[in-house]
């Protein structure tokens, strides 16, 4: 088995605290809300929510939220709160149906909203309560001392949208539009003139299907701009008109407002002023930045410490959507943790040394503004066979991810407990990862929650020491100024031909503020150990404003225990075992 160690001690032993008067790392807990508090153990393929069960805003009662909260998070990200395009039938209470042609599985894809505001009936105890039952759900976290974050989705659409609950003289998208024209500024979709859609699928799991009539077709959301997606476009969707000619060499007409910047700026404030804290923008690059340095200043004047997190993959943009885009953070995917998951996979072209490319070449300045993970919604589990296989070799990744920068750490429901995905769902294919589109229950998580005790009885003694593992890591990352305000250091440069230092598979580096130094030190070889003579140069003494003759102790952050004397001019002895991390504070 993969070592167990957070610094040279068992991970079953907290770390040692040190309090601080700032705290600015936000640690981001993500849920896929209809599947999270879902305990049904059914588990049909292609079952209904009468079969398989669903969450509910409710099951985010104050017991659930105190052990989220006591876990060590500061923010929950809501997945799938928005109304999206699903097969239930709620017309009784006003809320339109959806062809089920226009649907990936019976729960639909989160990401393809039918009223951007409007919240999903199915995930209310009495749905025509939706709007209050999400609100109060707000509240409660707030009173357990947790933000907020929901989606925004700006990219795209349900093919049927249709907001019933806009407020009053808000034009519903789409209202106005010229479809006799493939682009115009001023409409909110791209049309494509005499064509009819067709969807690439004739069946939807146990839905029944009747022949969907589009004309003329609108443009689909992953920008395919003919009337026939296939079934891996996102063919669910329609994308929304920037005023982006994109069929005339992406001209832009952005004078006057393109109506859509002006819909989604009353999106966004109506969310707001519900008390939400931030929005993870879904493919944000696929809006324009201009769009989103416009929009953002105008809602963080209502609400200054509201926060935007942009789904991104293209390095190149990185720089403008911070600084033209205003964007607080950005997903940080093509970069770290593609670095990481070929380390955790042991591929032939894995490198160390990669991590320091990331920060130089891709985020540079703003790595304090780039969001970790090693799983998302989209994303394969850790622990299932088409990733790593085993959850322990996420150990120093995720040591990595969580303290390289003073940027967010986002974990993923169930990855604490090694969910592996390996279920076929319905739409959701045995691939890896837990499904958005259908009804399920996440077996692992459910063990956790274990009928609303949140004691976690029915997890493996080896699931309950990983859970210790996130946790001590999320609080360490939480209680140390170091990590959350403190200067990054480096130290792969250095130690390039230092002894026993393997610079493909191990790497180090520092944090440090004025109050606090601490040395990180990670092995990412699954079955080789290192005896390491580690050096820090001159530069970073003198950064720390360490004077280079002076003896140090060495303390480990585990226990707070001193475990050496160190002098500073000198090489430090490190015994660093297979898949181990090693946290030393520098007194």
């Amino acid at each position: 088995m993969a070592t167990v160690s957070f610094g040279q001690q068992s991970i079953k032993k907290k770390s040692n605290k040190l309090s601080t008067k700032t705290n600015h790392k936000l640690r981001i807990y993500q849920v896929m809300i209809h599947l999270w508090g879902n305990t049904t153990q059914t588990n049909k393929i292609n079952g209904t929510l009468e079969e398989n069960g669903v969450g509910k805003f409710d099951d985010f009662n104050e017991k659930a939220l105190k052990s989220i909260s006591d876990f060590g998070y500061s923010h929950i990200y809501f997945t799938g709160v928005i109304r999206h395009a699903t097969t239930l039938d709620y017309s009784k209470i006003g809320v339109p149906t959806q062809n089920a042609l226009n649907i990936k599985g019976l729960a639909g894809a989160p990401f393809a909203v039918t009223d951007y505001y409007d919240v999903n009936p199915f995930l209310a105890t009495n749905p025509e309560n939706r709007i209050s039952e999400f609100e109060n759900m707000v509240a409660r976290c707030h009173k357990a001392g947790l933000k907020v974050i929901i989606d925004c989705v700006p990219n795209h659409v349900a093919r049927e949208y249709e907001s019933i609950a806009k407020p009053k003289g808000v034009k519903d998208f789409g209202e106005n539009d010229d479809n006799k024209k493939a682009f115009d500024p001023q409409n909110n979709f791209y049309y494509l003139p005499n064509q009819h859609y067709t969807s690439p699928i004739t069946k939807n799991g146990n839905a029944s299907v009747e022949i969907y009539h589009e004309y003329p077709a609108k443009v689909t959301g992953n920008d395919v701009f003919n009337a026939n997606p296939s079934v891996d476009d996102w063919f669910e969707t329609v994308k929304l008109n920037y005023g982006v000619d994109y069929q005339d060499h992406r001209k832009k007409h952005f004078d006057p407002l393109p109506s859509t910047w002006l819909k989604m700026e009353e999106m966004l404030k109506y969310w707001s002023k519900k008390g939400v804290d931030g929005f993870r923008c879904d493919m944000a690059e696929m809006v324009p930045v201009e769009f989103w340095g416009y929009v953002i200043p105008k809602i963080k004047k209502t609400n200054p410490s509201i926060v935007f997190i942009a789904e991104i993959y293209n390095p190149n943009e990185y720089h403008n959507y911070i600084k033209n885009g205003k964007f607080d953070y950005l997903y940080d995917k093509v970069g770290l943790y593609d670095a990481l998951r070929r380390l955790m996979e042991n591929k032939p072209e894995a490198n160390a040394n990669h991590i320091t490319k990331v920060w130089q070449n891709e985020s540079g300045d703003i790595s304090e503004n780039m969001l970790r993970f090693l799983e998302n919604h989209d994303e394969q589990r850790i622990t299932s066979d088409f990733f790593a296989k085993d959850p322990w070799t996420a150990i120093p990744a995720m040591t990595v991810a969580a303290t390289l920068h003073n940027g967010p750490l986002m974990l993923y429901f169930g990855q604490e407990f090694g969910e592996k995905a390996m279920d076929e769902e319905g739409f959701g294919k045995k691939d890896g990862r837990t499904t958005m589109f259908d009804f399920w229950t996440v077996t692992e998580h459910a063990k956790w929650i274990n009928g609303g005790k949140f004691d976690g009885a029915g997890l493996s003694e080896n699931q309950k020491r990983l859970a210790q593992f996130y946790s001590s890591l999320i609080k360490f990352t939480k209680d140390n100024e170091a990590i959350n305000n403190g200067q990054f250091y480096d130290l792969q440069y250095a130690n390039t031909n230092a002894q026993g230092y393997d610079n493909r598979l191990v790497y180090s580096y520092l944090r440090y503020t004025n109050k606090q130094k601490l040395l990180i030190v990670c092995n990412f070889s699954q079955d080789k150990s290192y005896n390491i003579k580690l050096s820090i140069p001159d530069h970073a003494l003198e950064l720390m404003k360490i004077n280079k003759g002076k003896t140090l102790k060495i303390i480990d952050k585990t226990n707070g225990k001193n475990i050496a004397n160190f002098n500073a001019r000198e090489s430090l002895n490190i015994e660093l075992p297979a898949l181990g991390v090693v946290i030393y504070e520098l007194k």
